[in-house]
């Protein structure tokens, strides 16, 4: 699901937690919870234990879920989290301006800004591809074999990084950005200026229509059992 709905085509190989979000019966999102890649880092910055933080992976949803599908599922998602792994103080993820969008959903969601930065690692190859740079440099002899870096792209745009916590002592905390007095230029969507701050991060058929007939509302019940 990841691999096909994912702007990214990568799905993370350590992920620890995986929730569905089902349609008629049928699959139609996935979402993947796991550690940070440099989790000790992000444990240490986020004054948390080494097993108190979790990162939103992953979110792929087709285009067949109906409008606010991602803001919903998310909601539902940290509700469960929060029962089934009391231990869990954070979550973390991060929006990726240069190939996503700059965050619309998370804020609907109740995740709070707390920085951005220009990009300085994702680089496009040649055939389109998008790689992580330290990615390019691990595997350049390899799966890039025959590229060098003089022939990649660095991608232009903004990646942001929000929290959500469960704990609400250590959010305080925290100091975060006020999303309005963020400069124009790092508003963007898919590496691109927004006009103003209309542009959702949603698929287009998202903004509109939605599904031939709404979602039945997404519900965490006792029955759930922390399982999706």
């Amino acid at each position: 699901m990841v691999e096909l709905y994912h702007y990214s085509g990568k799905s993370t190989k350590n992920s620890q937690v995986h929730l569905g979000v089902f349609l008629k019966n049928k699959l139609e999102g996935v979402l993947q919870f796991g550690p940070s890649i440099d989790k000790r880092r992000m444990a240490k910055n986020l004054g948390v234990g080494f097993n108190e933080s979790l990162e939103l992976n992953r979110m792929a949803f087709s285009e067949r879920l109906p409008k606010n599908s991602e803001s919903r599922a998310i909601g539902v998602s940290l509700r469960m989290l929060k029962k089934a792994y009391p231990h869990i103080k954070v979550i973390v993820s991060f929006a990726d301006a240069c190939q996503c969008g700059d965050g619309t959903i998370y804020r609907a969601s109740g995740f709070k800004l707390h920085s951005f930065k220009k990009n300085t690692t994702l680089l496009m190859l040649p055939t389109g591809e998008v790689v992580a740079d330290k990615t390019f440099n691990n595997y350049a002899s390899k799966k890039f074999k025959g590229f060098i870096k003089s022939q990649c792209t660095k991608l232009e745009g903004f990646q942001m990084k929000y929290l959500f916590f469960f704990d609400k002592e250590l959010e305080k905390k925290f100091s975060f950005v006020d999303f309005e007095s963020i400069p124009d230029h790092v508003r963007m969507y898919k590496g691109k200026k927004r006009a103003g701050s209309i542009v959702v991060d949603a698929p287009k058929v998202h903004s509109g229509e939605g599904g031939a007939e709404p979602t039945p509302a997404l519900q965490f019940t006792e029955a759930d059992n922390g399982t999706a």
